[in-house]
């Protein structure tokens, strides 16, 4: 048997979930697709779009966590905290890449919402504001491992 240490893993590690509301635009239910939802929303980033209401991220919003699964009654399921694997977007400008250690926001991705970068250290930008987390592996654009 290999040695479990042998491997770095931080997925699912303080996993904390809770359970909102879809904003039926950006995260719409679907029956036929696996965890309620097309591969283009699940395990993406989200925000809050209005109270108890979550839609995916965009370009310098506050990320509340990642997208798990979504219900045929319009709820789904989201891990606001603990490690996980988000996706790196290609909305933002040189300044505002993430860094081993860095706090995370939301990002685009050619045009497509759901991903993050890095917050910029600029004291007057938003970013400072809506800014969490902390990136643990860059070692795939597509699979940050961040904890927030």
């Amino acid at each position: 048997m290999a040695d479990p240490r042998l491997a770095v893993g931080y997925e699912g590690i303080g996993a904390v979930h809770a359970t909102f509301l879809i904003d039926n635009s950006t995260i719409t239910y679907s029956a036929t697709a696996d965890g309620g939802a097309a591969s283009t929303m699940l395990n993406k980033a989200v925000k809050l779009t209005a109270a108890d209401t979550v839609g995916l991220a965009t370009a310098g919003s506050a990320v509340v966590g990642k997208l798990i699964k979504v219900e045929s009654d319009n709820m789904c399921t989201v891990q606001i905290a603990g490690a996980m694997t988000l996706p790196a977007g290609t909305g933002h400008a040189a300044n505002n890449v993430l860094t081993l250690g860095g706090k995370i926001v939301g990002d685009v991705s050619t045009a497509a919402n759901g991903y993050i970068r890095g917050a910029t250290t600029n004291a007057w930008n938003a970013d400072v504001i809506f800014a969490r987390g902390v990136v643990l592996d860059l070692g795939t654009t597509t699979a940050v491992e961040v904890y927030l």
